[in-house]
């Protein structure tokens, strides 16, 4: 799945990815791949899968798309 970052909380590493038509997805930095946090900024592309926590879903594997 892709989406574009709504969102970065840079104090505390983590975001949200504003999907089309869906619900925003929570990410943190442990979620991202080949990419470090520092290097997103709001607007940039990414490409994801769709985990699940006990907060309910969220990104994970992460990647710039």
């Amino acid at each position: 799945m892709t989406g574009k970052i709504k969102k970065l909380v840079k104090e505390r590493k983590f975001g949200f990815i504003a999907r089309e038509g869906e619900a925003d997805l929570f990410f943190h930095t442990k979620d991202l791949q080949g990419v470090t946090f520092e290097e997103l900024n709001e607007g940039d592309e990414l490409s994801f899968e769709i985990g699940q926590t006990e907060k309910g879903p969220n990104a994970t594997n992460v990647t710039r798309a």
